[in-house]
């Protein structure tokens, strides 16, 4: 018996080679029914149409009767038709000349296969044409075992010879059988039995066609459920010769039960190879392996390796492959988004797992560490007066590596669900964003769409595709993304409006976001087409998109001009290095005034100062409360200072000094223009023990809350998030303020020494508008100007404060030197006049003062007669 050389096969363990359907039993429900009919044709049939010569089939679908209108996906070798009744026809030429039609069509819970000879230039003669067939999963040399009785069968081959007593014959199938193919080729036997001839395609291969499963469609990429009934899958690779849909029964399993080798003539459409199989087929779980072509890197692909679906939204417990299931339904019926305006945010950053995973948060241990533990502390970042936290990348990432180093963009990583699951994961991310909208709080996500972890499908499916070719050598990492190419843009692109459809994410933080302006060659490009994808989509357009140049694998990121479109947000570094540089008695007063005014170097270019997202600490890099305890020559690049002896220390005025610089650190955040970015941490003194290593970061610990330094700390952030709310005509603007709204003074009112890198004091008046003022009479008194001082020197200074009409005085509303709770009031305290119209006010060395100008109010105590008190050093 000859065998059947085909161009793609389905692969899995066939019955006779032990697979864990019952032979038996598939075998006793099949049957095979000769069939005499004259149809007249395959032509007539409701919702088909002809599509060309081929031989072998390319799928489309049509509408309903009314609109029948079919969607052709066809090459010049192929034709299939796939009408409303789920009917595939497939046409096949021949080499003695005509065609074979074959109908593929569900009929309940069987397959029908009919296959039409009628087109044979042999039926002519006389003598009799008989069909050789037989099914299989692996490969034409496993066919499945068939015992049929009303035709012989060669049970050594497993084939079956049914002589055709007509145009037509028809056999069907039962549904459980699905999928496998059908191959058969055609034996002609003349009248006496001297000629015979065999019929196949004018390849000279067997007729095959699926059963259960068609050659799919390529869009949308990944997993797709259309509303035929089927499932779709789709997958792009330009470098695969060929690719193999590994489907699992069982996820325990190491290997799949069903392997399908899609046919490049029939299951791709340029560089997306698709297939599609029946959604009733009892599997759980998928992935791919891609053979053959060789790698721009000079890899070949590992052929052995089943691959995880760039597109999977639900990856298994164990199996670390796509689920073959929807995505679990949530309602977000109600869900009042906040929207807020960019310069209104107060931002938290914070990670899933470290936030609540330690037994100080006194949460369930299914919950600790979880989505769900963050939703349970919302309390905490009301209290500080947040409004949007900033989530470290909660993708799939290498554990090993880090959450900067994801391998798959479009499912929330498992671990940060209570009970460790993947769809306990994506409920409970949910859930936590509906709750955070409900108290006011939007939800930004940090995200990596530069590099990849070590090993991800990526790198497998097509690495020359989706990486630079010369990442190493341009971007220091092997497995950096090719992120303007015309398909890993669609990726990311499709990746973020998936997390805000189905997540409902209020925006993104771009995580070294100065590579996503390289080309394939590794050159700066004016205008990145990722980037300016982004702000111009129709649906990521309603979201925060904030681009920040930290590298995570520790190179310093090129200071370059970011192409913005009046639409991008930046983590300003700059506020960083200038503020830790003036606390710390270095650096320029310009340098720090053009900080606290909205950086208007980066951001006076169309965008205003709400587009600066500014911090003082982060997740890398020394925290807070280390910054100003360690500043040994390894941490140079930290611009630390240690207040006077490194680390730990008993010395009181040590200990004060470092409070004071904590303070005022949290105070020049919050006064300056532009986004103040909290560190989870920095409010309760987490130290990681001066290692600026992001990977010695440690839990948040809730107990320290409760301390001393924790209490005040929490108290004070509170305090500068409602002035800044409160005094948001000067501290929250989208726009710089006027020149004239502002007024610059050295100590004794003279101009500031901008340029003498020996002055370490600064400081400024800011004015409100008249007509704010007056416009709302309930607030009109806590209006006025603002007068903040920086002092920065080891010594105190003599501060004259601006003069005042008389009917308004200066009240003092923060003074970073005294002692808690003394240190701020919301209410404000008076100071001395040393003559009428003249405020000196003493200012104690490494601290900032906030004076606000106030009616004076004949019913109170006039600031007159109030003593300035002494601040303690």
């Amino acid at each position: 018996m000859a065998t059947f050389p085909l161009s793609f096969v389905l692969r899995s363990h066939c019955l006779s080679c032990g697979d864990i359907r019952s032979s038996s039993k598939s075998v006793a429900a099949a049957r095979c029914n000769y069939v005499r009919r004259v149809t007249g044709g395959f032509g007539k049939m409701d919702g088909e149409r002809n599509l060309g010569c081929g031989d072998d089939a390319k799928e489309s679908t049509s509408g309903s009767h009314q609109n029948n209108r079919l969607r052709v996906l066809a090459t010049s070798r192929f034709s299939v038709v796939q009408s409303a009744k789920k009917v595939l026809s497939y046409r096949f030429l021949t080499e003695v000349g005509g065609h074979v039609k074959v109908l593929v069509q569900r009929k309940n819970n069987k397959y029908g296969v009919n296959v039409d000879v009628s087109s044979l230039q042999l039926l002519g003669h006389e003598g009799e044409l008989v069909m050789v067939w037989g099914i299989f999963r692996s490969d034409s040399s496993c066919y499945m075992p068939l015992d049929f009785l009303s035709s012989s069968v060669d049970h050594k081959s497993k084939t079956t010879e049914t002589p055709l007593r007509g145009p037509a014959v028809e056999l069907d199938f039962e549904a459980n059988l699905a999928p496998f193919y059908v191959s058969f080729w055609l034996k002609y036997r003349s009248s006496g039995g001297s000629q015979s001839l065999e019929v196949r395609t004018h390849r000279k291969t067997s007729f095959c066609m699926p059963v259960g499963f068609s050659s799919g469609y390529p869009a949308p990429l990944g997993l797709s459920f259309p509303a035929d009934g089927s499932i779709n899958f789709a997958l792009f690779s330009r470098s695969a010769e060929s690719v193999v849909l590994c489907i699992y029964d069982d996820t325990m399993k190491p290997k799949p039960a069903l392997e399908i080798e899609l046919d490049p003539y029939v299951n791709r459409s340029g560089d997306i190879w698709h297939a599609s199989i029946d959604s009733d087929i009892p599997f759980v779980s998928y992935g791919y392996r891609c053979k053959g072509g060789r790698q721009e890197k000079g890899d070949k692909l590992v052929v052995d390796k089943v691959l995880l679906d760039p597109y999977a939204k639900v990856i298994g417990d164990f199996s670390g492959l796509g689920q073959l299931c929807k995505e679990p339904a949530f309602d977000w019926a109600g869900d009042p988004r906040p929207c807020l305006p960019i310069e209104k945010l107060v931002v938290y950053r914070l990670n899933v797992m470290r936030f609540t995973k330690d037994r100080s948060s006194n949460l369930p241990n299914d919950i600790s560490g979880t989505f769900s533990g963050i939703a349970k502390k919302f309390k905490h970042l009301k209290d500080l007066g947040v409004n949007a936290i900033l989530i470290e990348p909660i993708l799939p990432f290498d554990e090993q590596k880090g959450p900067y180093f994801p391998y798959h963009f479009f499912s929330p990583m498992k671990l940060y669900g209570p009970s460790g699951n993947p769809m306990s994961a994506i409920k409970s991310m949910k859930e936590m964003v509906q709750r955070l909208h409900a108290s006011g709080i939007e939800v930004f996500l940090e995200v990596v769409f530069t590099h990849t972890a070590e090993g991800g499908a990526l790198n497998e499916i097509d690495d020359s595709s989706y990486y630079h070719v010369k990442g190493s050598e341009v971007l220091g990492t092997r497995y950096a993304l090719n992120c303007n190419y015309p398909i890993v843009q669609h990726m990311i692109l499709d990746s973020l409006r998936h997390w805000v459809i189905e997540f409902h994410i209020d925006g993104f933080c771009f995580i070294n976001a100065s590579s996503l302006l390289r080309g394939f060659h590794g050159e700066n490009l004016s205008r990145p087409p990722l980037v300016e994808a982004i702000a111009f989509d129709p649906i990521l357009s309603k979201c925060k998109i904030i681009a920040d140049s930290w590298d995570p694998h520790g190179t310093v990121s090129e200071d370059i001009r970011f192409p913005h479109w009046k639409r991008w947000a930046e983590v300003n570094t700059n506020f960083c290095t200038d503020v830790r540089n003036f606390l710390r008695g270095e650096g320029l007063l310009s340098n720090l005034a053009t900080r606290l005014c909205g950086s208007g170097d980066k951001f006076l270019d169309g965008r205003g100062p709400a587009f600066s997202f500014n911090f003082i600490a982060r997740n890398s890099g020394l925290s807070l409360v280390d910054l100003v305890s360690f500043s040994s020559s390894e941490l140079a690049s930290e611009l630390s200072w240690n207040c006077g002896e490194e680390g730990a220390t008993n010395k009181l005025t040590v200990l004060e000094r470092r409070l004071k610089q904590i303070r005022n650190f949290l105070f020049i955040l919050f006064v300056s223009l532009g986004v103040p970015v909290l560190n989870m941490g920095d409010e309760c003194g987490q130290s990681s023990g001066g290692s600026a290593s992001y990977t010695d970061r440690r839990p948040f610990d809730w107990n320290a809350l409760r301390t001393g330094f924790g209490i005040q700390t929490t108290e004070f952030i509170s305090f500068l998030s409602s002035l800044r709310k409160r005094r948001s005509d000067l501290l929250q603007n989208r726009n710089f303020l006027k020149e004239e709204n502002i007024d610059w003074h050295g100590s004794d009112q003279s101009a500031p020494s901008w340029e003498d890198p020996s002055s370490k004091f600064l400081a400024m008046t800011l004015k409100a508008e008249k007509e704010g003022s007056q416009s709302n009479s309930e607030f009109s008194c806590l209006s006025g100007d603002l007068f903040v001082a920086f002092n920065a020197a080891d010594q105190s200074e003599s501060v004259t404060l601006p003069s005042l009409p008389t009917e308004m005085a200066w009240l003092r509303l923060v003074d970073t030197a005294l002692l808690y709770p003394g240190f701020f009031s919301m209410d404000g305290d008076p100071v001395l006049e040393q003559m009428p119209g003249l405020v000196v006010y003493e200012m104690k060395s490494h601290s900032c003062v906030l004076f606000e100008a106030r009616n004076a109010s004949p019913l109170s105590n006039t600031p007159h007669h109030h003593p300035n008190p002494a601040p303690k050093e």
